[in-house]
């Protein structure tokens, strides 16, 4: 028996969906919005080390996910791994909301939680990301045409919640006094909260495939004894404490730029050594891993929202409007509403052009170049600009706008592309290249952050000196500049292979 869906309407479990990666998306980008002011202003962390933790803690909220989708496709299921992994990112806020009450009075106690509460939240990502988003597609019969539009309501849940987490955890936290940072994890830790309550009271109700059965369950194969509460309940803190340990000694270390390279090394030279491949199959495969390598340079620099721009707009943006100080945070809300306001017109664009709609790897390399188009602005409205003079919020403001048109030419066609090009049999092993380069371009971001010149101090990157703010964001625009150009040149020949 088939639901009775209208032709135009969509099935109701996609706003049960929608709804409860909103939350989620509140809670997790509300909390980065205050991540590296709580370090520095509350923890007193120097912004090179707080830097290096904010890169190490994204990439491996991406490499999470490897791990989450395998368990939850073999043993768990959707449902329980979403539900699993949204009740340990609520503890992961709630241990950093002690971790900020205790800061003051027993610093070695809470910077053990600070380490805990970020490995929790990294863990919990890992089953609630993955699982959520695959269950859209299964909502609708295979060819159904509403499944784009599906993809697309969806996606507007993530960045609802990617506007409105950072302002309302910055209206209680980022107040401009360090105790209150405390309440932006709570805030945060409440809205992951009702996420998993909205999951968990809907899914069996609403979330149902095209023959109205529920969606996401345990698999049919799965030993019964590994759905225990208690081995979930053990196999949850075992694996947490192995992320909050890879976290902490990557602060020591800086373990994760070897393990990544060798990750992007052997996961190509493993499919390429499969003699059953066909060349155009491998020639498939070489456009993914040569796309994944601009990517990395694409999030090296887009992802300093939540690192060195932070650190901008907290010291060099003049944010007093007289009536009222803006919040630091707010401004990583900009990008999630400038993609609600654009994300329609892109979709609209691409279908207009038609025959002369841009193959994948040139729409890449215009993300490239929107990108440095961005920190050009900003170092356009920084330069010459003297120390300690405060600039008008319209630079920021500009450069995440353009940097919004950058990301809605690379990171979906990207992700696109790699799922139109994998062989059948290395469609999640190549996915997994995908979330590494992510991985590695969010570890670059942290490496590039802990350059960010201030007090007179000089940085280098490669024989690239950076006297001032002007010249550090010009390290940016020469960086996804060279990569856009160098890819807008390949482009051509990668359309070929695509074929």
């Amino acid at each position: 028996m088939s639901q009775t869906i209208p032709a135009k309407g969509h099935p109701k479990g996609l706003y049960v969906l929608f709804a409860t990666e909103m939350w989620e998306r509140f809670n997790f980008y509300g909390m980065r919005a205050v991540l590296v002011l709580f370090m520095t202003k509350a923890l007193l962390f120097d912004k090179v080390f707080a830097s290096n933790l904010y890169g190490s803690y994204l990439s491996l909220v991406y490499l999470s996910p490897l791990i989450g989708g395998f368990i939850a496709d073999k043993y768990w299921g959707n449902n329980r791994s979403i539900i699993t992994g949204g009740i340990v990112m609520a503890i992961g806020e709630l241990v950093l909301f002690s971790c900020g009450s205790l800061y003051q009075s027993a610093p070695q106690i809470s910077s053990l939680l600070f380490f805990t509460g970020l490995g929790l939240m990294i863990t919990g990502n890992g089953f609630f990301k993955p699982n959520i988003s695959s269950l859209v597609g299964q909502l609708y019969p295979h060819g159904d045409k509403r499944k784009d539009a599906a993809y697309t309501i969806f996606y507007m849940g993530i960045n609802v919640g990617g506007a409105f987490g950072p302002i309302l955890c910055g209206l209680v936290g980022n107040t401009g006094n360090p105790v209150d940072f405390k309440w932006a994890f709570l805030v945060g830790g409440i809205g992951m909260i009702i996420s998993v309550i909205v999951q968990k009271v809907f899914q069996r109700k609403y979330v149902l495939d095209p023959e109205n059965k529920p969606l996401g369950l345990v698999p049919a194969s799965a030993p019964k004894k590994l759905l225990s509460p208690v081995i979930v309940v053990v196999g949850m803190a075992l694996l947490s404490t192995i992320f909050i340990a890879l976290f902490y000694l990557d602060s020591k270390y800086n373990y994760l730029f070897y393990l990544l390279t060798a990750c992007i090394i052997a996961i190509p030279a493993i499919i390429f050594a499969d003699k059953k491949l066909t060349k155009n199959e491998k020639q498939k495969v070489a456009v993914i891993i040569l796309v994944c390598f601009f990517v990395i340079f694409f999030w090296g620099a887009y992802e300093q929202a939540g690192a060195s721009l932070t650190f901008f707009a907290d010291e060099q943006t003049q944010r007093n409007l007289g009536f009222f100080t803006v919040p630091t945070s707010w401004f990583q809300s900009l990008n999630s509403t400038f993609i609600i306001i654009l994300a329609p017109f892109f979709a609209w664009f691409w279908l207009k052009l038609g025959k002369r709609e841009p193959a994948s790897p040139l729409k890449m390399a215009m993300g490239l170049f929107g990108l440095a188009l961005g920190y050009l602005w900003i170092a356009f409205g920084v330069k010459d600009v003297q120390s300690g003079i405060k600039v008008s919020m319209i630079w920021l403001t500009g450069m995440y706008f353009l940097h919004t048109v950058g990301e809605l030419c690379l990171s979906p066609i990207g992700l696109s592309l790699v799922n139109q090009l994998s062989p059948l049999k290395y469609s999640s092993l190549l996915m997994a290249v995908w979330f590494t380069a992510n991985a590695f371009g969010n570890k670059v971001a942290g490496v590039l952050s802990a350059l960010y010149p201030e007090n007179g101090k000089t940085t280098s990157f490669l024989g690239y000196h950076m006297n001032n703010l002007h010249d550090f964001f010009m390290l940016f625009v020469l960086m996804a500049g060279i990569a856009s150009l160098i890819l807008f040149l390949l482009s051509s020949k990668l359309k070929r292979m695509m074929t």
